[in-house]
């Protein structure tokens, strides 16, 4: 799912060092997330990400810096997982509903008689 959102996110420096900041949630499904930081984040460290009602923690896969910031890839931990219904981003768009759309609208019109 694409969605746009602000989370709090925390994760721990190799020294032990707690880090806060706010993060912009790009996309999100049942397995990870995608956020977006102004700063590096490691491979392989748990970022925990806070929402109003609740958290959910992650294992960074990738981040990549794109012209504004990182981009940082989070698979879910076990036991960490999100649905619409425990959080549900301010902006949140399913793109699979424009390919139902498209073949929808593909399909012939029935006969004018």
């Amino acid at each position: 799912m694409l969605c746009a959102d602000l989370v709090d996110i925390r994760w721990k420096e190799k020294s032990g060092r707690t880090r806060r900041t706010v993060a912009n949630l790009e996309d999100i499904s049942q397995s990870g997330a995608c956020i977006q930081v102004d700063e590096q984040i490691p491979l392989g460290v748990t970022v925990q990400v806070s929402y109003p009602r609740g958290s959910f923690s992650g294992e960074v896969r990738y981040c990549l810096f794109r012209e504004i910031g990182y981009y940082v890839g989070l698979m879910f931990e076990t036991g960490s997982k999100w649905s619409e219904k425990s959080f549900k981003p301010m902006h949140l768009f399913d793109p699979r509903t424009l390919a139902r759309k498209a073949v929808k609208d593909l399909k012939p019109s029935p006969p004018v008689a």
